[in-house]
Formats: structure tokens, sequence, C-alpha cells
């Protein structure tokens, strides 16, 4: 399709004249004589480029530009003025009302359409990178109803709510720095007298992050034989699996060169008969147990990256437990939370917050330390993802 033009002038010989001269160089002409037949045209026929003269009868130059350009639909549209006004001040009128150029009158053929080409040329780009915006809205756009989707689907992997039993009180808080993140925790019931809980924290934030910990989530379901296996012996024909041996199935499992990606975890085993736990960490902060006096253990044995293929074996602890006794799980993004300045929470303030509020129940720590922690920052937007799980022993 040629590109239209909008030739303006109250003078019929200087019309014929521009618009002889631009149909030679294949472009679609239309001509107007006065300022309000060109705010008709320009709205009816929306060209591609108006050649505006300033001296005009019913309105000027200067005041259809002024209305053309205080218009979202004729806005995009170049204007040049052509006129017989050579002052400096009147070029500046001009340009500051929105003109794209402005030629003085008597005007030489080859100056007009080189300057009508270099507008054209600008208007063609303008239109394509508008398109191409457009589309990149678009696509974002899917692209968000994606990471929606996908951060309900990852939120579906999180305990669905507290266990229904009279022994353990569970609380927990989940805050991804990004719509998906690279945390993921829960807590299974092994057996009667078994629970299984573990916190992991995949390196990165975002997509990739997301998918490692959908695969590593389902591969710590009961029902894979990684937390739980066969076993030729009298009822009840399985074996718990330690928490050791598990991060060992993992790093042969999840290998750096995998996903390009490495996590860390804390597994626990809690006994709830024999009220005592089996735990071991790769790489990740250290679970907190807070006795009642408000006395912190840290539960820190273990080993490195899950990733390495086996460079060093996990170390297991045990760990006796009392009624009243919690357990608190968490990933770095607490410890690591910065506030404006730079500064961290850190472990500390993470511990002394614990204690502060060692009397209130579990839901209420949880809650409590969030709060600490956002304070801290003024509500800056979290860095990292932020997990943390907390686990009280009742009877």
């Amino acid at each position: 399709m040629p590109e239209k033009i909008l030739v303006v002038d109250d003078n019929p010989v200087n019309r014929r004249l521009l618009a002889g001269m631009l149909r030679k160089e294949g472009y679609e002409l239309i001509e107007a004589e006065d300022g309000v037949e060109t705010i008709d045209l320009t709205f009816r026929e929306m060209p591609d480029l108006i050649l505006l003269d300033v001296v005009m009868p019913n309105k000027d130059g200067y005041e259809v530009c002024s209305e053309l350009k205080n218009d979202s639909r004729t806005l995009p549209i170049p204007i040049i003025f052509l006129s017989a006004k050579t002052e400096t001040k009147d070029k500046i009128k001009g340009l500051e009302l929105g003109g794209a150029d402005y030629v003085t009158k008597p005007f030489h053929g080859g100056e007009i359409l080189a300057r009508v080409r270099a507008q054209l040329k600008i208007r063609s780009l303008t239109k394509e990178l508008i398109q191409a915006n457009n589309e990149l809205l678009e696509k974002q756009k899917l692209i968000d109803e994606d990471l929606r989707a996908a951060a309900g689907i990852q939120r579906s992997l999180l305990p669905p709510g507290p266990p229904d039993v009279d022994c353990i009180d569970v609380a927990w808080r989940f805050m991804p720095c990004h719509r998906i993140g690279g945390d993921i925790f829960n807590v299974l019931r092994l057996d009667e007298d078994h629970w299984g809980v573990y916190m992991i924290d995949v390196s990165g934030h975002g997509v990739p992050s997301a998918l490692v910990v959908v695969s590593v989530s389902q591969m710590m379901h009961p029902h894979m034989g990684l937390l739980l296996k066969k076993a030729i012996k009298p009822p009840p024909y399985y074996e718990i699996i330690t928490p050791a041996e598990v991060l060992n199935q993992l790093d042969r499992e999840y290998p750096i060169e995998r996903f390009d990606k490495h996590f860390t975890i804390s597994y626990v085993i809690l006994n709830t008969r024999e009220k005592c736990l089996r735990y071991s960490n790769a790489a990740h902060p250290s679970p907190v147990i807070l006795h009642p006096d408000g006395m912190v253990d840290l539960l820190d044995k273990g080993g490195t990256i899950i990733g390495m293929g086996g460079i060093l074996p996990f170390e297991e602890g045990r760990k006796q437990l009392h009624l009243g006794d919690k357990l608190f799980m968490y990933t770095d993004g607490i410890v690591e939370y910065q506030d404006r300045n730079g500064a961290f929470y850190g472990k500390e303030r993470f511990y002394e917050e614990l204690q502060r509020l060692k009397d209130k129940p579990i839901s209420e720590i949880i809650d409590g330390i969030i709060e600490s922690v956002m304070d801290f920052g003024k509500h800056l937007e979290p860095q990292d993802d932020i997990s943390l799980l907390g686990l009280e022993l009742k009877r």
C-alpha cells in the first residue's frame, strides 16, 4: 500500500505543485485548503504524514497541529510545517506544538522529498516498534499467566494443612521473592510413630529452580521409595531410610550437571512415640530446637550441597526431645534478608527473636518471626525466597 500524505495549503498552485511532485514518488495524495477541512480529512483518512501550511483561513496551522496532537488517535501522525514565516520564534512555536519539522517557503523540491522520506521512515519504524512492543506485552501477559499457574502448582506441593494429630502442632510461612521460587518443604507421615520433615532450597530463582523443586518434591513422596523401602522381615515389611542415606541418594540422583542447579536440604525423621529425632543437613541452615526455657540447640550435622556426587559423606545426628520442645527449619532467605543499607537480619537476631517468642503457640512464633524480618527491612521486597516451618511436640 502506498503511503498516504495530506497536503494542506490555501493556495491551489502550491497544493498542485506539491501533489504532483509527491505522486511521482509513488505516494497517495489527499488535499485540503483550510484548517477545518484538514481536521475532518485527518480523522477520516488517517494519513501517514501531513504537510501543513501555517497561514490559512478558519484555523491556522498551529491550531490544527495543537488539536491533532491532543488526540491519541492522531498524535503519532508526523506534521511538517510549510510556511513563509522565517522567524526563529515561529519555527520554535511549531516544533513545541508537536511538529516534526519546519520548512520555509520558497522550498526546494529535493529538500521536501528528503524531509518527507525521513519522516515517513521514522513513522514506519515507530509503527514497527509499537507493533513489536504490543506483541511483547501480549507474550508477557501469557508468561505472567503461566507463572501464576506455576505458582499455584508449586503451592499445591506445600503441606495442605496442619496434620490432624494430637502429638504435634505445625505451622509455616512461604514467601517467594518471585511468583515462583526455589524453596519447598513438607511434613510427611511415614508410619504410626514417624514423621519425615524436610526443607529444600534450590539455587537461583524463577522457573528453572521451580522445576527442580517439583522434581525433588515428587522424589520425597513416601511412595517413591526414597524415604521408605520394602524389607523382607516381620511386619510391617518396610524400612524407614535414614536421613543420611536419603541425602546420599539425592546426591546421586541430582548431580549439578543434570539441571545446572544444586540445592541444600535439611531432612528430619521425628519419632513421636520415643520423642526423639534423627537428621542430616546438606549445607542447609541448621534447624533449631527451641526448649521451653529459651535454650537453643542447633542441628548441625550433615555435609555439603546436593549435587557434588558423593565427594563427602553425610553425617547424621540424633536428639532427644521433651514436651514443649519446638523445631524450626528455615531457608537462608530469612537470615540473609537485607535492609536498605545492606545490613543482614542475621542468625543471632533470628535466635533472639525465637527466644523472645518462646511462650507463644507455634503459629504465633512463625508470624512473629516473619513480622520481625519485614519490620527490620521496612517491608523491602525480599531478595530471596523466605520459608519457615515450625513443629511442636505436644505429648
